[in-house]
């Protein structure tokens, strides 16, 4: 007597998954991903973003594709330090097909308090990230100040970009 197809997918998906549901396989990917870029392990932390993935860095020109943030990176994980994001919180949402999600999540790093939020798909049975903003949490009772340490590089860049085509 076979089993029940219900038990074998049920099985499969238990062995595919390592037993862990996904929003504990995402959070795990993002802790290692982290923690490559603190122990400056170039291969290991960009094993985990997709082939076509996009990271947005804190200044408004760092818009980059895997290849660009690869060679931006590069310096910094051959000298023996990237950088250090430790996760103090996190939210991550499931799509519901399972194979993509969304999250946030605030992060302790050099540039104290910063914010993280992405996309993750699932790329072969492995969560991989397709998308990251990061972006400097800054206090709202000191965003005047900081506009004003950045309004002349923001108005320049601003002058120099193409006109939008959206």
């Amino acid at each position: 007597m076979r089993p029940p197809l219900f038990l074998i997918a049920f099985w499969l998906f238990a062995i595919l998954s390592n037993g862990q549901e996904p929003e504990k396989q995402i959070g795990q990917m993002l802790d290692n991903w982290h923690l490559a870029a603190a122990q400056a392990n170039f291969e290991g932390y960009f094993a985990h973003m997709a082939n076509q993935s996009i990271f947005i860095g804190t200044d408004a020109t760092e818009n980059w594709t895997l290849t660009e943030f690869k060679e931006f990176s590069k310096p910094y994980f051959d000298r023996g330090k990237a950088w250090s994001f430790t996760a103090v919180q996190r939210n991550i949402y499931l799509s519901s097909d399972g194979n993509t999600a969304w999250f946030d999540e605030l992060l302790n790093t050099q540039m104290k308090l910063c914010r993280g939020s992405g996309v993750v798909k699932k790329v072969d049975g492995e969560w991989k990230i397709a998308h990251y903003v990061l972006s400097i949490a800054i206090p709202n009772a000191n965003v005047d100040e900081v506009v004003k340490l950045k309004q002349v590089f923001d108005d320049s860049l601003v002058q120099k970009l193409p006109p939008k085509k959206f």
